[in-house]
């Protein structure tokens, strides 16, 4: 075996490694109509952000996905009409749901 053939292998081999990284995961899996309509979803500002009113949310908003969003969080300015972002606050309060 040769010096460049000794080198390459373990070259080839980390690259392989590296590559296999770069592999996209499959996206959320979206549900519903797809089409968001957050009206009658203004009963839940002012309420905990629980998992039982998230899921109710998500339910009643008909979107495909849901986007919580806390006080930290920078988001995108992007518009989909199948998603629902419900803005949550220090305090896991919810201050705002929209379709955007």
């Amino acid at each position: 075996m040769s010096r460049h053939t000794r080198i390459a292998v373990p070259v080839l081999a980390v690259a392989a490694t590296l590559l296999s990284g770069c592999v996209s995961s499959p996206g959320p899996e979206v549900r519903g109509s797809g089409q968001c309509h957050d009206a009658p979803l203004q009963w839940a500002v002012g309420q905990p952000a629980a998992e039982d009113t998230m899921r109710k949310l998500f339910r009643e908003s008909g979107a495909g996905l849901i986007n919580p969003i806390g006080p930290a969080t920078v988001v995108s300015k992007d518009k989909r009409d199948d998603r629902l972002r419900v803005f949550i606050d220090k305090d896991n309060v919810i201050t705002a749901v929209r379709c955007e």
